[in-house]
C-alpha cells in the first residue's frame, strides 16, 4: 500500500469492509442494486489521484495565471506549487497556442472554479482537490481559515450511491476543514457531497396540497420520475428538461396548515425531507463544473440488472458496453466547456470496436495527456486481464493540439508505474514517453488511441488496402449448447464422422460429425483439429434448438448460426482468445468454424497461401496489438490490417511449405484423426510395421 495521508487509511478500510460482500457479488450472473455499491468500489491509488487532479486542477490554474501575463513555463508554476505529478504540454505551435488560450481565463475568480467527483467513494480525490484549492487560495491572498470555508462552501462536489462511502467522505472534507480552520465545526457549514436519494414511490400527489398549477405537478413528476431507481443510476441520472428549482424549494419547505397533527402530516415532512435531498443533487447534476475527476465504478452490460441496463441502452448508446465507459460520457457533460476532466478507467474504450462511437464523440475534445497504465496498476488486482489507463481530456477541440502520453505498461507494479512516471515528468527523452496530434488516430481504421505507432505506420493504413479488400473474413456458429452438440473426434462413433467432405451436401445421410474450427492454443500453419459437431441432416438439431431458445429470431438464424454460406469451404483459421501471441492455420475443405475459431475466406489458393504468410508474421502481430491490445483477435481487426502485395510467388510458395511442414507435424501424433505411424517408426521393417500402426488409421 502506497504511503499516504489519513484519507488513504478510511479508503482502505472500507475497500476491506466491503471484500466480503464483493466476493459474494461476483458469484452471481447479475448484480443486485444492493450489490452495487460493493462491486464497483476500488481504492485510487494516492499517485493516480495525484495525477488527475495535478494535470486537469492544477492544469485550468496554471492556464489561468499565463493568461494573467505569467511569463514562467507550465512546469516552472507546477514546481512552484509542489505539484509534482503534473506532466508539462508538448511545444505547441503559435497558433495552437493562441488558440489554447481562453480570454475570459485572465479574470478567473478562484471562488468559482468548481470541481465535481460523480462516483467519489470515501472521497480521496475531492481530499487531494482540498489541498490544492487551499494552494491556490492562499497564493490569491486568502487566509487558510477563510479559504477552508469557501473551498467546502463554493469548489468541491461529490456524489455516490453507497450511504457509508457518502458518510466516510463527508467526514474526510470535515476533518480537512477542520484542520484549516479549528472553529469549522462550530460555522454550520456542510460539505457539498451527497447520497444520491432515491424517490421510489413518491409522485406529485404526495404533494397536492401544495401545488399550484398543472406545469407544477407535471414538473414535479418529471423530477421524482428522474430519481425513481437514484440508487441504482447514481450519477447517471439526467435532466434534459429545464425544472423551477424555487417551485421545487418553496414545496419541500412550506409549512402545514397550523391544525392537529395527524400520520398524515408526519407523512408528508418526511416526504419533503426527501424532495429536498432530491432537489439539492438534482440542481448539481442539471450544472456543468470547471473540473471533473473520478475514478467510475467498473461493471459490463452483461451483469448489470434489467434497470439499470434499459436505462443506459436508453441514454449512452455510444457507451453502453460497460458502466466505466458511459461514466466517460457522463463526467464530460458534467464538464464546462474549456473545463477538464480526469479518469482513471480499463482501457478497453481506446480499442475495442464497441466503443468506437465513444471514441468519435470525445474526438470533438483535447486528449491533454495520458498515462496507459496497462495491467498491475492495482495492488490488490493481479493477473493480465484488467488493464487501466489515466488520462485528462479538455472539453475544447483544439486543433493540431500535440498531446503527451507516456506509456507504462511494461512496468510490472504500481510502485515501478510511478517511479517510471515521475522520471518522465523530470526528464521528457526517456523512450516510453510519446507525442503525437491526435487526429492521426483517426487514420486508423476503428480509430484506437495508438499513440505509439510510427508515422511510416499510420500512413501504411491510410495509403493501402485492407485484408477485407481481397477475402472474407468473419464470424463463424454459436451453437448456444457445446456440451450437447460438440466432441472431440476421438470420442465419437468413427463411421459417424468423415474429416474430408468434399461435397457434404450428399454426404448428410450417413455423416453426423464434421470438423470444426474452435481456435485452441497458440499454433501457426496447421493444426488444432480437434473438435467435431453435430451437423446432422444440415444442422437440424442446433437450428431447431435455437429456435426454441430465441423464438423471436424465427427462421432468420444469423445471430447463432453466422455466415452459414462459407461453411465447408477451405480457409484460414486463427483463436480468438490468446494470451500469448498471434497464429493463423490453414483449415481445409470440410470444416465448420466457430466464434472461437473466426475465419478468413478466398476462392484462390495464392490468396490464401499469402495471406497466411501475411498473418503469421511479427509486422500483422504488431499491427493487431495497435488495432487492440486485449486478449482478443477480433474479426474487425484482421479485416483492418493494411496490405501491400509484393513478391507474390515466392511468399505462397514459401507458405504452402510451411503448411505441408506443419501438417505433418501434427499428424504425427495420435491426436491427429489423419495419423497413421510415428515418424520415428518410418524405418522399421515392413514386417514389423503393422505392429505400430493405430488402429483407428
Amino acid at each position: 500500500m502506497a504511503v499516504g495521508g489519513q484519507v488513504e487509511i478510511i479508503g482502505w478500510l472500507y475497500q476491506y469492509y466491503n471484500t466480503e460482500p464483493k466476493d459474494q457479488a461476483f458469484k452471481k450472473k447479475k448484480y443486485l442494486e444492493s450489490d452495487i455499491p460493493a462491486v464497483t468500489q476500488l481504492f485510487t491509488p494516492d499517485w493516480i489521484v495525484k495525477y488527475m487532479v495535478d494535470n486537469s486542477l492544477g492544469r485550468y490554474w496554471i492556464d489561468v495565471l499565463k493568461a494573467r501575463g505569467d511569463y514562467r513555463s507550465d512546469k516552472e508554476i507546477a514546481d512552484d506549487f509542489g505539484w509534482r505529478y503534473f506532466m508539462p504540454a508538448a511545444n505547441q505551435t503559435e497558433q495552437v497556442s493562441i488558440q489554447s488560450e481562453s480570454t475570459k481565463l485572465s479574470a478567473e475568480n478562484i471562488e468559482k472554479v468548481t470541481l465535481i467527483d460523480a462516483a467519489m467513494g470515501s472521497g480521496h480525490i475531492l481530499i487531494y482537490a482540498f489541498e490544492v484549492f487551499m494552494q491556490i487560495y492562499e497564493r490569491e491572498g486568502y487566509s487558510r481559515r477563510d479559504a477552508a470555508k469557501l473551498i467546502i462552501q463554493k469548489n468541491i462536489y461529490g456524489l455516490d450511491i453507497d450511504t457509508r462511502a457518502f458518510q466516510l467522505a463527508y467526514f474526510s472534507l470535515m476533518m480537512k476543514a477542520r484542520g484549516a480552520n479549528r472553529r469549522f465545526l462550530t460555522l454550520n457549514i456542510r460539505p457539498n457531497v451527497f447520497d444520491i436519494p432515491e424517490s421510489g414511490e413518491l409522485s406529485s400527489a404526495d404533494f397536492q396540497e401544495f401545488l399550484q398549477s398543472e406545469d407544477e405537478e407535471k414538473q414535479l413528476d418529471y423530477l421524482l420520475d428522474k430519481f425513481r431507481y437514484g440508487n441504482e443510476y447514481g450519477s447517471l441520472v439526467q435532466l434534459a428538461k429545464p425544472v423551477d428549482w424555487s417551485m421545487i424549494t418553496r414545496i419541500s419547505n412550506q409549512k402545514l396548515s397550523a391544525g392537529q397533527l395527524s400520520l398524515n402530516s408526519i407523512v408528508l415532512v418526511e416526504n419533503q425531507d426527501k424532495l429536498r435531498e432530491i432537489s439539492t443533487v438534482g440542481e448539481i447534476l442539471s450544472r456543468q463544473f470547471t473540473i471533473g475527476a473520478m475514478n467510475p465504478p467498473y461493471m459490463g452490460s452483461g451483469k448489470m440488472d434489467s434497470v439499470l441496463g434499459k436505462y443506459v441502452k436508453k441514454h449512452f448508446p455510444n457507451s453502453k458496453s460497460d458502466l466505466f465507459a458511459v461514466f466517460i460520457e457522463r463526467l464530460r457533460s458534467l464538464t464546462d466547456r474549456d473545463g477538464y476532466y480526469a479518469m482513471i478507467t480499463q482501457h478497453a474504450w481506446m480499442f475495442l470496436s464497441s466503443f468506437k462511437k465513444l471514441r468519435s464523440v470525445l474526438k470533438a475534445d483535447t486528449l491533454i495527456n495520458m498515462a496507459h497504465l496497462g495491467t498491475r496498476a492495482f495492488e490488490e488486482i493481479g493477473g493480465e486481464v484488467v488493464q487501466s489507463t489515466t488520462f485528462v481530456f479538455k472539453h475544447q477541440t483544439i486543433a493540431n493540439y500535440i498531446g503527451t502520453y507516456e506509456r507504462l505498461v511494461s512496468f510490472d507494479s504500481q510502485q515501478k508505474k510511478e517511479r517510471a512516471y515521475l522520471a518522465a515528468v523530470k526528464n521528457t527523452d526517456v523512450n516510453y514517453l510519446y507525442r503525437t496530434n491526435q487526429a492521426n488516430f483517426a487514420k486508423i481504421p476503428g480509430m484506437p488511441i495508438a499513440y505509439w505507432i510510427p508515422k511510416s505506420l499510420t500512413n501504411q493504413f491510410k495509403n493501402n488496402p485492407s485484408v477485407s479488400n481481397i477475402s472474407f473474413v468473419g464470424l463463424g456458429m454459436r451453437t448456444g449448447n457445446n456440451s450437447r452438440f460438440l466432441r472431440l473426434w476421438y470420442e465419437i462413433r468413427i463411421s459417424s464422422f468423415d474429416p474430408h467432405l468434399t461435397n457434404p451436401d450428399k454426404t448428410f445421410d450417413y455423416v453426423k460429425w464434421v470438423p470444426y474450427d474452435k481456435g485452441g492454443n497458440y499454433r501457426k500453419w496447421y493444426g488444432n483439429n480437434e473438435y467435431v459437431v453435430n451437423w446432422a441432416n444440415d444442422g437440424k438439431e442446433i437450428k431447431d434448438d435455437t429456435k426454441r431458445k430465441y423464438p423471436q429470431l424465427g427462421d432468420n438464424l444469423g445471430w447463432k448460426i453466422t455466415n452459414e454460406n462459407f461453411y465447408f469451404k477451405q480457409g484460414l483459421t486463427w483463436s480468438f482468445i490468446s494470451s500469448s501471441n498471434f497464429g493463423v492455420r490453414f483449415s481445409t475443405m470440410g470444416s465448420i468454424f466457430d466464434v472461437a475459431g473466426s475465419s478468413l475466406f478466398s476462392d484462390s489458393n495464392d490468396v490464401l497461401f499469402y495471406l497466411e504468410a501475411l498473418l503469421n508474421t511479427k509486422v500483422a502481430f504488431y499491427i493487431l496489438q495497435v488495432q487492440n491490445p486485449t486478449l482478443n483477435f477480433q474479426v474487425v481487426n484482421i479485416k483492418n490490417i493494411p496490405l501491400k502485395v509484393k513478391n507474390t510467388e515466392t511468399v505462397t510458395m514459401l507458405s504452402s511449405a510451411s503448411n505441408s511442414l506443419a501438417k505433418f507435424d501434427w499428424d504425427s501424433f495420435e491426436t491427429s484423426w489423419d495419423f497413421t505411424t510415428h515418424p520415428l517408426l518410418i524405418h522399421i521393417a515392413d514386417d514389423n510395421l503393422s505392429h505400430c500402426r493405430s488402429p483407428v488409421g
